[in-house]
């Protein structure tokens, strides 16, 4: 695992999932390697009421019903959204759910402009396809039909930025549960592929997509749709941010500590600034960034980064505040003036009240702003 940048769930706490499985004595619905109630305690963690031999660690913050409806939702083998902000863990989740239920995260297709029918049912492998002519052989599966054949989890990001057709062609597969290949035989059985039981797509909807690619009532029909709020509770997003930053020390092997005064110098500025931006009248009153909780981790990450790298190896009110101007300022000089708003308005009255990491906070801000004016 060391020699990979980003290893999926599945082999990452491969150790967990073992363990998990071994001791697990609860019924599982189709081929599932987990019981639902394992695949919550996987990754909701686990409780001393549990009563398990050893500690199992939470992965994803957030309200328990969203997992559990979520777990219920595939085991009925209807298609699961997960829709919400950016920034509010829904791949994330959608990746801890498909690596305990089959134990593979990484049968996913991206959904952009330029995402085809072929990218979610089949192309062909043209070399073979002349060689040897058009057969099971030469045709190149899809993530969604390689999920279909293996009984297995298939993975949608960001539907909502693909294309009506696209999403079309999911009706049927959510459906009819098999996917016709009219250019084999139509005399024998290979031309259609059917799914195995367990079998089931978990897509994600950005909400803030509304309007580009929207979906179709019968595509919708055939989701449970599972709304992802933002984090809004500062211990739960504080707990996030920690658990992000401690994956990203420990990725780096940096030996580094962020002061609790900073972490919560970080959350104050973001529940400010998501409240400006709610007052606010206009989009230009506004700054671009969502202000989600991933960008959040991106600040902390990013200032941290700095700090090890080029500045004393101990993390400061003024790199972090430098850091949140470069990361959010991303319209000049929309963007600018509101930060500069910000923090003439917010918080240099509070670096006067409270003091503290306020003060260096503010300068650091200051100078950001100065330097990219």
């Amino acid at each position: 695992m060391s020699d990979l940048l980003r290893a999926p769930a599945e082999l990452k706490y491969a150790e967990e999932l073992d363990w998990l499985e071994s001791i697990d004595d609860n019924p599982k619905p189709f081929s599932w390697r987990l019981s639902p109630k394992m695949v919550r305690l996987f990754i909701l963690g686990s409780e001393r009421s549990d009563g398990l031999d050893r500690e199992i660690s939470q992965k994803w913050f957030g309200d328990r019903s969203f997992v559990e409806r979520s777990i219920v939702t595939l085991a009925s083998d209807r298609g699961l959204l997960l829709i919400g902000d950016p920034g509010t863990g829904k791949s994330w989740l959608a990746e801890l759910l498909s690596a305990a239920i089959c134990r593979n995260s990484t049968l996913v297709v991206q959904g952009t402009a330029g995402t085809t029918e072929d990218h979610i049912k089949y192309s062909w492998n043209v070399s073979m396809v002349i060689a040897k002519g058009q057969s099971r052989e030469s045709m190149i599966p899809s993530p969604i039909m390689t999920a279909m054949e293996g009984g297995a989890i298939g993975r949608f990001e960001e539907l909502t930025r693909s294309t009506s057709d696209v999403q079309d062609a999911l009706i049927s597969i959510l459906s009819e549960k098999y996917i016709s290949v009219p250019e084999l035989d139509s005399d024998g059985s290979d031309n259609i592929v059917f799914a195995k039981p367990g079998f089931s797509i978990i897509a994600t909807a950005n909400s803030r997509d509304r309007g580009v690619n929207d979906l179709s009532s019968a595509l919708k029909r055939r989701f449970n749709f599972v709304r992802i709020p933002v984090v809004t509770n500062k211990k739960s997003e504080a707990e996030i941010v920690r658990f992000r930053t401690e994956e990203l020390l420990r990725r780096h092997q940096i030996e580094l500590d962020v002061p609790p005064t900073l972490l919560d110098v970080l959350l104050q500025s973001f529940a400010d600034l998501r409240e400006s931006a709610a007052a606010a009248g206009s989009d230009d009153e506004k700054l671009e960034s969502a202000l989600s909780t991933a960008e959040q981790i991106g600040v902390l990450e990013d200032a941290i980064l700095h700090s090890n790298f080029f500045g004393d190896r101990a993390l400061s009110a003024h790199t972090l505040a430098s850091s949140l101007v470069g990361s959010l300022a991303r319209r000049e000089p929309e963007d600018l003036a509101i930060l500069n708003k910000y923090l003439h308005g917010v918080v240099e009255p509070r670096s006067k009240e409270e003091g503290g990491s306020w003060p260096e906070f503010l300068e650091g801000g200051r100078d950001a702003i100065a330097t990219l004016s």
